[in-house]
């Protein structure tokens, strides 16, 4: 556990042996594809969120369950510095993923979520119970029980960070009222609301700020940029152009960044110029972990690549 009396992060999250696969273009149906290469990698979005807020600076402690033939995965959360404590080694099956990643940069993804489907109530009330007071609860969907982890952080005081991906048709009955921060991509914001993903990003923020006023929202827009909104308050700052060869964890290493720089105190503006650079940097290198950017790299980047403008706006 994280040491006593200091508050820090607690991240609800998935572990996934990740399986990449490097096509020229993602299957079709009834269509068998050769693969130019293949890697096994550490994954899944709550340890790639993890992996980030540790690279970032950030202290943070994972809660997980793993297989026990994987721990080797372990290995570079511990080498990041990432609290691995409470990560519950199993005998069943860890969660996995067969990603298909094509020479545009896109990729498909087959999850199955195995041992992070696993945890039941009474371990969830354990580890939220044993979390130093003032912490933040990170979470994302592809654990089981995120609306009892959303309940058990609140009645416990803790404030809760949550990236409902994927996301799933029970999101939209979860207290998201609950959350102090929730992170979110066009095609999960309008699903939340109820439009059409191709609706401009106004219209996404204007109806979450109207179902969760109190909320804070980042609103991320791939090369559009992205957008902090809470209370009347937005803050949009524009993306790098950069060339992308693999977007797997590009959103994930924005999460970790912003998160880490919110726990140091940085203002929202710092936070998102942050994450958009590591964000930026993860998407030029393949894979999940081996491509979420190390702090030193994100500051060369911060002097190096172009300023991005930012607009402040009030609704």
């Amino acid at each position: 556990m994280m040491a006593t009396e200091i508050p820090g992060i607690y991240n609800y999250g998935s572990i996934n042996i990740d399986h990449v696969y490097r096509v020229p273009h993602l299957v079709r149906p009834g269509e068998t594809l050769s693969s130019t290469s293949l890697h096994q990698v550490l994954g899944g979005k709550g340890a790639n969120q993890s992996l980030a807020l540790a690279r970032a600076g950030g202290r943070v402690a994972h809660w997980g369950r793993l297989h026990e033939g994987d721990r080797w995965a372990l290995e570079p959360l511990t080498r990041a510095g990432v609290d691995t404590a409470d990560i519950e080694l199993i005998d069943g099956a860890s969660g996995h993923a067969l990603i298909q990643v094509d020479d545009d940069a896109e990729n498909a993804i087959i999850l199955y979520p195995g041992a992070n489907h696993g945890f039941d109530d009474g371990c969830l009330e354990a580890l939220v119970g044993s979390a130093v007071p003032g912490s933040w609860i990170l979470l994302q969907n592809e654990c089981n029980d995120a609306g009892k982890m959303l309940r058990l952080a609140a009645d416990n005081g803790l404030s809760i960070a949550f990236n409902p991906a994927p996301l799933s048709a029970e999101i939209a009955g979860l207290p998201l009222d609950l959350c102090q921060l929730l992170f979110l991509n066009r095609g999960e914001a309008a699903a939340l609301v109820g439009e059409e993903e191709s609706v401009d990003s106004d219209t996404l923020l204007e109806a979450l700020a109207t179902r969760l006023p109190n909320v804070e929202i980042v609103l991320t827009l791939g090369g559009q940029g992205a957008c902090h909104q809470h209370r009347g308050e937005r803050v949009m700052l524009a993306a790098h152009k950069v060339e992308a060869i693999d977007t797997t964890a590009a959103g994930d290493t924005f999460i970790g960044y912003f998160m880490a720089a919110r726990q140091r105190g940085d203002e929202v503006e710092q936070a998102l110029r942050l994450a958009t650079t590591a964000s930026a940097l993860c998407v030029q290198k393949a894979g999940a972990e081996p491509s979420i950017p190390d702090a030193d790299a994100v500051e060369k980047a911060m002097t190096t690549l172009p300023a991005l403008p930012a607009e402040r706006s009030t609704l």
